[in-house]
């Protein structure tokens, strides 16, 4: 069509949402599906985020605030900087954007021209290449597959990098895989950025908290000092605080950077959500006993999904060490034929046919940059994964 921008013609929406929105329909028709497409806690908001939230509402917060992000969220957001991450920051180097995908949509819009390159490792977030391509740069994959836990090795990271790139996006703990890097695997990596001073870095820090059997959290401007001035760092309250539909991202970084954020910010949705800023200041400086109850809850499901889907016929799948989805292997199941006659031939004809046959609605590893893989988000009742798992072992056992 014509009249549309070549812009929105580079870019796909979210297969990650496509997926959740067919599993409702589904649902809504009268099928028997159970969804593991969405990468969202089953827990609520905690209590004391929810009372802050009404009580913002009482007390009149319900107006315009500075474009990004009332001074008290931004005070929350550089002590919790501070707390979690050993990083030092000013409110005049944070902004706070509607969700994490408006601050690296706002990050990637205000610095990347036509032919700048941007690194981004496979199995990727869904959005981070189209995003890219909408701010009209060039993605370059990085491959890190499941012989390296699907991590980033640091020659593919030095092969990666051309005198065009711009940014490398680095997600740990990691959607898809789960993948996070411990402080070694960090430095590794650090130490090819800083052969590269032209590269800034912008890391995707939503998983931080979601981490498992003793592993200890760390982001690249700690780990490297030496690269705080070309680091933009991004968080937000989603997912370890059960807030996903209060769409509050938040990042720390130089100020020239966060105030070209502030002014693209300025002429696209101006402020997020006040009474979401109020609640997230709560979030950020209250109680956080919550979060490794909540940690109990997901190490329990994630072995259990690791255990059930290396019981199946055809599926290999590693253990991650945070976030709560899993991104196993369906390359024995390719090329074998299923129970109602469709020829698998990629891991999207293993999806179709998972969610067509069994009711059980994963997503593609296609989506993500790396195949033949599939994601499960575990984030859901033990009860749904448990009869999840074994419909995916029934599926697998029926192949031929």
């Amino acid at each position: 069509m014509g009249f549309l921008s070549d812009a929105i013609g580079r870019i796909k929406p979210s297969p990650t949402i496509a997926v959740s929105s067919l599993a409702r329909e589904l649902k809504a028709a009268g099928n028997d599906v159970i969804g593991l497409g969405a990468g969202e806690p089953d827990f609520e908001t905690p209590d004391n985020i929810k009372k802050a939230a009404i009580d913002a509402i009482n007390r009149g917060e319900t107006r315009y605030t500075a474009v990004d992000g009332i001074p008290e969220l931004k005070q929350a957001i550089c002590a919790k900087f501070k707390r979690d991450n050993d990083l030092d920051y000013t409110p005049a180097q944070i902004t706070v954007g509607t969700g994490g995908k408006q601050v690296l949509f706002n990050a990637l819009m205000a610095t990347l021209n036509p032919g700048d390159e941007v690194v981004i490792p496979a199995p990727y977030w869904v959005s981070y290449p189209d995003i890219v391509l909408l701010a009209g740069g060039a993605p370059v994959f990085a491959d890190a597959g499941q012989e390296s836990g699907f991590k980033l090795q640091p020659e593919a990271l030095e092969a990666a990098i051309t005198d065009k790139t711009k940014w490398l996006i680095f997600n740990s703990p990691s959607n898809p895989s789960g993948a996070a890097y411990s402080h070694d695997e960090l430095k590794a990596l650090t130490d090819v950025l800083m052969k590269h001073p032209h590269v800034w870095v912008l890391t995707d820090d939503m998983y931080e908290h979601l981490v498992y059997d003793d592993f200890t959290f760390a982001t690249p401007a700690q780990v490297e000092p030496g690269l705080y001035d070309r680091t933009l760092t991004m968080n937000g309250v989603s997912k370890a605080y059960c807030m996903t539909g209060w769409r509050i991202g938040y990042a720390g970084g130089p100020e020239s950077l966060i105030k070209a954020m502030s002014k693209l910010q300025s002429q696209s949705t101006s402020n997020p959500s006040s009474v979401s800023q109020w609640a997230a200041v709560e979030g950020l400086n209250g109680p956080q006993d919550f979060i490794p109850e909540h940690n109990e809850v997901f190490k329990e499901r994630r072995d259990l999904v690791v255990s059930m889907l290396n019981q199946a016929s055809g599926i290999s799948c590693i253990t991650p060490e945070g976030a709560f989805y899993v991104y196993p292997s369906c390359a024995g199941t390719l090329g074998k034929t299923t129970a109602g006659g469709k020829k698998l031939e990629t891991d999207e004809d293993f999806v179709t046919a998972l969610l067509e046959e069994e009711g059980v609605a994963a997503v593609q590893g296609s989506a993500f940059g790396l195949s033949p893989h599939f994601r499960i988000s575990y984030a859901t009742s033990t009860e749904a994964l448990e009869e999840a798992c074994q419909r995916i072992q029934r599926f697998c056992g029926s192949l031929r």
